[in-house]
């Protein structure tokens, strides 16, 4: 990756880390639920993100292929709220096929994107599998 690129990626990345924060910190905005409920919702919510891009796109090859991703981390979430480890699984899958997506532009005019997203999850993965093993979240 030349310099240039580095450098046009570093602020979509560090904003990524910083939803990544937020998002393993989501459940303290939503006392009422359980955690792994929250972190259930947001991981369907983040795959879906990709069919509006595919529709953009406007291939149904990529329509296809984006609403099968989609569907199978819905699939994942759904069991979530008794797996909660799970949730680190899908945020970990999820970045890779953002690293994928990087990689390749499968779906087009998302260059900035990809990395953010990926960020995100990591980070988010990271925080939230601290917090399972310390026992602070279920």
């Amino acid at each position: 990756m030349t310099t240039a690129v580095s450098r046009s990626l570093r602020r979509p990345v560090l904003w990524g880390v910083a939803v990544g924060v937020g998002q393993a910190a989501s459940p303290l905005a939503f006392p009422w639920l359980d955690a792994a409920t929250v972190y259930a919702l947001g991981l369907a919510l983040i795959a879906t993100v990709y069919i509006g891009f595919a529709v953009a796109d406007g291939r149904r090859t990529v329509l296809a292929v984006e609403l099968a991703v989609a569907t199978g981390f819905v699939v994942v979430a759904t069991a979530v709220p008794v797996l909660p480890w799970l949730v680190v699984a899908g945020l970990v899958g999820h970045g890779l096929k953002d690293m994928w997506q990087h990689r390749t532009q499968f779906v087009a005019n998302t260059r900035w994107w990809p990395p953010f997203c990926a960020a995100v999850d990591f980070a988010a993965a990271a925080l939230i599998a601290v917090l399972l093993a310390a026992g602070v979240t279920t």
